[in-house]
């Protein structure tokens, strides 16, 4: 055993005398390989951090391009309702301009009404007498102004001459309307259903319209001038009573002296005109 041991001890003595420059170049190589060893761990590591990093950008790409998203959404609706409230502008400026033009209409056709009322009255006024009288009536009938007198009192019956009183009658009214600036009249024929048939009048028609003409023709000589007067026959067409009764009867036979209308005043007159002008 002791042999065995000296042995060993002397081979190992030798190896050692032997190599002692290998040695050390084994244990610079293994320092070496230790130290490479250890880079490399170090670069794994970084690598790992690194596709770490790489992660939480794709993390933070994906969210930030969720955002854009959502954003260019909300920017598409923005968008979307600025349209829709430029639109409504557009309209409730549309609304506001129809609105103060229909203020500014009715201011007209209120001052216009204001106005005939006036008008209406004055004449009311002028013709208070012969109202009194009972001579004639002053009425509004289709938004017109009329003086109404009952042929009974101008005419004969199936006559279209004027009786003494009438024909005063009619100068008295002739003078007045006259004196109104600005105003055209219509004298129109009435009378009731009992037909006429005679080689003067074959009818009704022609009985209102020689009574109308002779008003006319009354009252231009009373200083009524021409261009500011027409008549008209309606016959029995526009009774104003029944004709089933005497007084109905009496009421249907009449001269109405119509104010007409001047329709430059009224709103909308100008536009009317131009539509006119178009055709």
């Amino acid at each position: 055993m002791r042999f065995w041991l000296s042995i060993s001890v002397f081979c190992a003595a030798m190896v050692v005398s032997s190599g002692c420059v290998g040695l050390k170049k084994y244990r610079d190589l293994e320092s070496d390989y230790g130290a490479t060893q250890q880079h490399l761990a170090d670069r794994v590591g970084q690598i790992a951090l690194m596709e770490e990093e790489i992660k939480d950008l794709e993390r933070a790409r994906d969210k930030a391009q969720e955002e854009l998203t959502r954003a260019n959404a909300a920017l598409e609706g923005a968008r979307a309702k600025n349209a829709e409230l430029l639109q409504e502008k557009g309209n409730l400026t549309s609304d506001v301009e129809s609105m103060k033009q229909a203020m500014a209409d009715l201011e007209a056709r209120k001052a216009e009404a204001e106005k005939r009322i006036a008008a209406y009255r004055d004449l009311l006024a002028r013709f208070q007498k012969l109202i009194d009288a009972g001579k004639l009536k002053v009425k509004i009938v289709d938004g017109r102004m009329v003086v109404e007198l009952a042929t009974d009192v101008l005419f004969s019956s199936g006559s279209a001459t004027l009786s003494e009183a009438g024909k005063g009658a009619i100068i008295e009214v002739s003078a007045i309307l006259a004196s109104l600036p600005d105003r055209s009249y219509q004298i129109e024929g009435h009378t009731d259903n009992v037909p006429i048939r005679t080689a003067q009048y074959p009818s009704n028609w022609e009985l209102a319209a020689a009574r109308a003409l002779t008003v006319l023709k009354t009252m231009v000589d009373a200083g009524m001038p021409s261009n500011r007067i027409s008549a008209a026959s309606f016959a029995e067409t526009r009774p104003v009573g029944s004709n089933d009764a005497p007084d109905g009867k009496a009421a249907n036979r009449r001269i109405e002296i119509v104010v007409v209308p001047d329709l430059s005043t009224l709103p909308g007159y100008s536009e009317l005109q131009k539509a006119a002008g178009e055709k």
